[in-house]
């Protein structure tokens, strides 16, 4: 039993990094030609430093202090919470289903987490539940979607390669 446990663990740290690294991939490609709005990891960055620090919600990102590092700090935020949120997932599926991970699943699951950026970071850095503040409107809420549903592609292909 514990090494089928180690297995899912493993299996879900793969998955959470090519998902991650899916999202980050696509959001720089469709980015680049205007279509989404860009994953900042220097904001992200900001955003985890300032927890770090005990303050958790901003009127607007512009009260979000430059650290030095920055960008390190978001890249491994951003990695981290893509391992965070597939790693649960892997090991919950497969302990209490006792079968495969359904594709289909893991991707329903991936386009899920959206919910993490439209009602928690959004409203933390001052952008409101689903980024409704935005300078970038409704853009911003459909790149996070996006954004979400290209994670959840990366977690279905890290999972199908393991």
């Amino acid at each position: 039993m514990f090494g089928e446990i180690f297995n899912f663990i493993v299996t879900g740290v793969i998955a959470g990094i090519v998902g991650t690294i899916v999202m980050d991939t696509l959001n720089y490609l469709f980015s680049k030609v205007g279509t989404l709005s860009k994953i900042e990891p220097e904001m992200i960055g900001r955003m985890v430093v300032g927890w770090g620090r005990g303050r958790f919600v901003y009127r607007h990102p512009s009260e979000m202090e430059e650290v030095a590092n920055e960008k390190v700090y978001g890249l491994a935020a951003h990695y981290f919470i893509g391992i965070g949120l597939a790693v649960p997932f892997v090991l919950s599926w497969g302990v209490i289903t006792e079968k495969s991970l359904s594709h289909l699943w893991i991707f329903i699951y991936g386009v899920a987490t959206t919910a993490a950026s439209w009602f928690f970071v959004y409203p933390c850095i001052g952008f409101g539940a689903f980024g409704r503040l935005s300078p970038d409107g409704l853009r911003a809420t459909l790149s996070s979607l996006a954004n979400h549903i290209f994670y959840g592609v990366g977690l279905a292909i890290g999972i199908a390669f393991i």
